[in-house]
């Protein structure tokens, strides 16, 4: 069939939906951006963006996707040889660990077994028996958007301080920020990397560093070459509201629109909104007689729930039945996960009724591929919602 009816239910954990207010403001005209409403604009999101991650520091955008910023924190903040300590949650710190080697610095990697957060005990460990203080920076995923895992950064944060250790601590939100409690400043993180296509709300095509005292002096002496991603060119001309080279003008101002409305809402009822829908989501797939690939429930992600099927059942092919029979997108499992979990996206622009729809397609699907399930998943998931609403209700009489 050529064509499918109906609105597409993106429901991958990111890119997410794009609400229409901030669609519309993309597709504004394109404005100077050397001119003075640009610099207005500038102002207003580079100030506003601080919020979300909850910071006094400077916030750095890059024209430029999360890999980007990944990019930027480590060649701003240390130069070739330089020893960091990774932890494997998952495919992405994976993947970060990867950039690391390939710019020349020796990465540490604690392994993992992708279905837990990180040790903070472990990191503290590894610090202590460091005499020299050769680590220079200790590198974490906040939220690995491969196996719904979230970790905790203001343990990491203890352990490097009760290690009494001067690595720096660069965490990634590509997929927490704006869905999880996220404090760049309160936990004492250097670097925070986020991206602007999940939480944000935004497509594709942004990224961002907070960026702490601390990681700017060492920025001084850091020797890994910079140029496009040079924090200090950028911080410079910023305090004006313009960018050193063209910035991505029209998502900046999709970017202005998706900050007001996160405050609209307000951060702690957005991070209430997507803990209802994780915990909705959780409960329908227990129902049905899944795994969750988490295996820690304090660590449970509220960003997306990665669902692991029984052994001999494809993941991919219930994943393109459901595409074609429902007009829905599920995330893939990735590495070692592939084909074995697929993950419900359900972070950004989203309500109640929407994740019991995207619910409600993959039991669906679970039939029409004839995976062994308990049906009435979404019955659970519904009696959950219910019930929270109607305790909300009565705490508000």
């Amino acid at each position: 069939m050529s064509y499918q009816p109906g609105r597409h239910f993106l429901q991958i954990p990111g890119p997410t939906n794009t609400p229409l207010p901030v669609l519309a403001a993309i597709a504004k005209p394109t404005i100077d951006h050397r001119g003075p409403e640009f610099g207005k604009l500038g102002l207003e999101v580079l100030s506003g963006i601080k919020t979300i991650f909850k910071t006094e520091s400077p916030v750095v955008i890059y024209p430029a996707s999360g890999t980007g910023a990944w990019e930027a924190a480590l060649v701003n903040t240390l130069s070739p040889g330089d020893r960091i300590l990774m932890v494997e949650t998952g495919w992405f710190s994976t993947l970060w660990s990867r950039m690391a080697k390939k710019l020349g610095l020796e990465a540490e990697v604690i392994p993992g077994d992708w279905r837990h957060g990180v040790d903070a005990a472990v990191i503290g460990a590894k610090l202590a028996e460091d005499k020299a203080k050769a680590i220079k920076a200790v590198c974490v995923v906040h939220n690995e958007t491969s196996t719904g895992v979230t970790s905790g950064v203001a343990a990491v944060r203890k352990a490097i301080d009760q290690a009494g250790h001067p690595a720096l601590l660069l965490v990634d939100t590509i997929s927490s920020l704006g869905s999880i409690d996220y404090r760049h400043d309160e936990w004492g993180v250097d670097v925070t990397v986020g991206g602007s296509q999940k939480g944000l709300m935004l497509p594709p095509g942004l990224s961002f560093n907070a960026v702490s005292d601390k990681a700017r002096a060492a920025a001084k002496a850091a020797t890994l070459p910079r140029s496009f991603f040079d924090w200090e060119e950028m911080i410079a001309i910023n305090g004006k509201g313009y960018f050193p080279y063209t910035p991505s003008t029209n998502l900046l101002q999709g970017l202005k629109v998706a900050i007001e409305m996160l405050h609209a809402e307000g951060l702690d009822n957005v991070f209430a909104r997507h803990d209802r829908a994780a915990e909705a989501t959780r409960r329908c797939v227990r129902h049905w007689g899944f795994e969750i690939q988490c295996a820690n429930a304090a660590e449970y992600s509220s960003a997306l729930t990665a669902v692991r099927l029984p052994e001999g059942h494809s993941a991919d092919a219930l994943r393109a039945t459901i595409l074609e029979r429902s007009n829905m997108s599920l995330g893939n499992g990735l590495g070692p996960l592939a084909d074995k979990v697929f993950r419900i996206g359900h972070l950004g622009d989203f309500h109640e009724l929407m994740v019991t729809g995207v619910l409600t397609g993959v039991e669906m699907g679970l039939a029409a591929c004839g995976i062994p399930h308990k049906p009435g998943g979404v019955q659970a998931a519904m009696d959950y919602l219910g019930g929270n609403a109607a305790r909300m209700a009565q705490a508000a009489e």
